[in-house]
């Protein structure tokens, strides 16, 4: 089964992705694919966070900033994929190259991951940020960035079995469903 988890920044969408990840794994494979590339303390201290809550769930960490399909070439098929967060993959892949300037293609490069990660794995949690609802105008890159992870969300809604948003400590289901 394939699950999106959306939310607002930093609101226990990992902690609920991970407690999905572990029922879907059943005693089978867990894997962490961690796409966050830390630039500065608060990242690190982050990544600590996350390293700690997870601790004893059984997960095995993948440090994939880019090329998140890769994670199959290193882990295989057989498991449970948590993927957290899109938000920082795409932010990876639009800096990957072009010596500082945002990569045109690196949408589509994510959406070419994701769709590998769909089609190959036994079960893949993905985790997203819903950054693109408000009514403020921003400067064309940001745009253009919340842009293109709407688009790798549709995408991903399209595909996955179960949508949950995460609202005030409350999941909605918006698409599939089952028992925590």
């Amino acid at each position: 089964m394939n699950v999106l988890i959306s939310g607002g920044c930093k609101n226990g969408k990992s902690a609920f992705a991970q407690d999905i990840a572990v029922k879907l794994s059943g005693g089978g494979r867990r894997f962490y694919v961690a796409t966050m590339i830390p630039y500065d303390g608060e990242d690190r201290k982050r990544i600590e966070n996350h390293i700690s809550d997870r601790s004893g769930m059984g997960f095995t960490t993948l440090e994939i900033g880019r090329d998140v399909g890769s994670c199959l070439d290193i882990a295989g098929e057989n498991g449970t994929f948590l993927v957290d967060s899109i938000t920082a993959l795409l932010l990876n892949e639009l800096f990957s190259s072009h010596g500082g300037e945002a990569d045109p293609e690196a949408a589509e490069r994510c959406i070419r991951g994701l769709d590998r990660i769909i089609r190959q794995a036994e079960n893949a949690v993905f985790v997203t940020d819903y950054i693109y609802s408000d009514a403020f105008r921003y400067d064309e890159f940001t745009e253009s960035y919340r842009s293109s992870l709407a688009r790798l969300d549709r995408f991903l809604a399209k595909e996955c079995g179960a949508v949950i948003e995460l609202c005030a400590g409350s999941a909605i289901f918006h698409k599939g469903g089952f028992e925590l």
